[in-house]
């Protein structure tokens, strides 16, 4: 990860605000499309805790968000009563720091498999699936009018079916399973028009934690337009359950209460059939993930041990697949 002046950052918040100073920047681990940093400056001499996220250099994921764009749909959210960490400041060309946007540091646990497990988060993880299905709720309702200067994919459902089975091809593989959940969606996904903004990457490892339960939702880079129902489909895959499986909803929750808390918040009807759908679709989402990982090593484009991990794990997803198929659960 490229390391960050100081000096800056320094001059991208005096663009913000009076009386700043910077006393670290330090490297975060950063994901396939961007480049974190927590940013321990003052304002006022009053300490200031930051994230700077910065589009990783030559790691575009397909599908994701400009900055820009993913800095105003989270302040959006945030005027929708979705927690999220409010954004500073937006980088700008002359910042010299590349596409990006600062946001303040939300107090918390970040580390899934923390939360989910450590005694301490026990009234957390009981408040989790209530407070995750209203959020839920709040996103889906929001009108699609309100992003349309926005960025955001979109398209027909069988149309993203058709990308990521390209994608799978892509990598010159092939996996019998993968091609048999392909193939089982092609006869259940449909086709229908975008509905509802979609967070796209809904799920435990991208939320802030604290004591009362869900402080923040973090990674908004994968939104795009779609149905409702993938959010909810992407939280029950098995890989975010982190090794407590027989919690699907995230590895805290149940499925019927997180469907019965969504209406209960004003979302749609869910129904089961169409959640399994999404569920199964996730879950070779994640599979896919896997096969990309793997790829990045085995190619030389971005050598990596972990990557090479993850990418021995498509093997877990192909029975997590088989197992979802044939019995419609995990």
């Amino acid at each position: 990860m490229t390391m960050i002046a100081p000096d800056a950052v320094t001059a991208l918040l005096s663009r913000v605000a009076d009386d700043v100073g910077i006393v670290a920047v330090t490297a975060l681990s950063g994901g396939a499309a961007s480049a974190t940093y927590a940013v321990d400056a003052t304002r006022g001499g009053a300490a200031w805790p930051l994230i700077l996220q910065c589009a990783a250099a030559g790691e575009v994921a397909e599908g994701s968000l400009p900055k820009a764009d993913q800095a105003a749909l989270q302040m959006l959210a945030g005027r929708h009563g979705i927690p999220v960490a409010p954004v500073v400041a937006v980088l700008e060309p002359g910042d010299g720091l590349g596409a990006g946007f600062v946001m303040a540091r939300i107090e918390g646990e970040a580390l899934a498999p923390r939360w989910l497990k450590l005694p301490d988060y026990a009234a957390a993880r009981a408040a989790m699936t209530g407070q995750c299905a209203a959020v839920l709720a709040r996103l889906h309702a929001i009108p699609l009018a309100n992003v349309a200067d926005l960025a955001l994919p979109g398209g027909g459902i069988e149309a993203a079916r058709q990308r990521m089975f390209d994608h799978y091809r892509s990598f010159g593989v092939a996996s019998p399973v993968f091609d048999l959940a392909f193939a089982w969606l092609a006869e259940r996904c449909g086709d229908a028009a975008p509905a509802a903004i979609v967070h796209g990457d809904f799920r435990s490892g991208n939320f802030i934690v604290d004591e009362q339960g869900l402080a923040a939702v973090l990674d908004w880079e994968l939104a795009h337009l779609g149905e409702g129902a993938e959010d909810l489909g992407w939280l029950c895959a098995n890989a975010w359950r982190f090794g407590v499986w027989q919690n699907p909803v995230g590895g805290f929750g149940q499925r019927e209460a997180l469907y019965d808390a969504y209406a209960a918040a004003g979302g749609a009807r869910i129904d089961r059939g169409r959640a399994h759908m999404w569920e199964v679709w996730g879950t070779l989402r994640w599979g896919l993930s896997c096969l990309q990982l793997g790829n990045d090593h085995v190619s030389g484009r971005v050598p990596s041990v972990e990557r090479a991990a993850i990418g021995r794990r498509t093997s877990e997803v192909e029975l997590d697949l088989l197992h979802l198929i044939k019995f419609g659960d995990i």
